[in-house]
């Protein structure tokens, strides 16, 4: 009885190891996704610092240099006076205005749903603190919306112009998209 027990345990252990050699080929793409995450997530997982990231082929945009920052607004009114107030103080290059979002969201222990205005707006990584400080100090909310997105590729002349036109706050020359 002994030996049978230890030949089913090694049969058992055998079809294990079987078993996990037939479905080693369907992880193999699950573990090649995992190593192409950005390179952000992977130093962010790590918890060691993310190396810097170099141009992308001879556009001479640094991937993460332009950032997507999203706020929502109670009305359209409150929306186009913060987004001419972050474009006029060179916070934001563009600010796009997207009406009748509906959000569902849990506020003081209460699930709400309400009509806002979104806003997207296109600005350099490096000012995104800076954004986030001045939609704070005039925004109408207890807890402003201000969520910030690095934006990996695009159009470079798209992305430059971004840079361009937020690079200097003291350099008040128009420029052109």
């Amino acid at each position: 009885m002994r030996g049978s027990r230890a030949s089913t345990a090694l049969l058992g252990g055998g079809a294990a190891v079987l078993v996990s050699l037939l479905w080693m080929p369907a992880l193999l793409p699950a573990a090649s996704r995992l190593l192409s995450l950005p390179r952000a997530l992977l130093s962010m997982a790590s918890g060691s610092p993310p190396s810097q990231p170099s141009p992308t082929s001879g556009s001479g945009y640094v991937p993460g240099s332009v950032s997507a920052a999203f706020v929502t607004c109670p009305n359209e009114k409150v929306a186009k006076e913060i987004a001419r107030a972050v474009v006029e103080k060179r916070l934001a290059a563009c600010v796009n205005l997207i009406p009748q979002i509906t959000s569902i969201y849990e506020w003081k222990g209460k699930i709400e749903e309400d009509s806002e205005v979104l806003m997207m707006i296109k600005t350099q990584s490096s000012l995104v603190p800076a954004l986030t400080d001045f939609v704070r100090s005039v925004h109408p909310y207890e807890v402003a919306e201000v969520i910030a997105l690095p934006v990996e590729q695009g159009n470079p002349p798209y992305l430059h112009w971004v840079c361009q036109v937020t690079k200097s706050l003291m350099d008040s020359s128009p420029v052109m998209p």
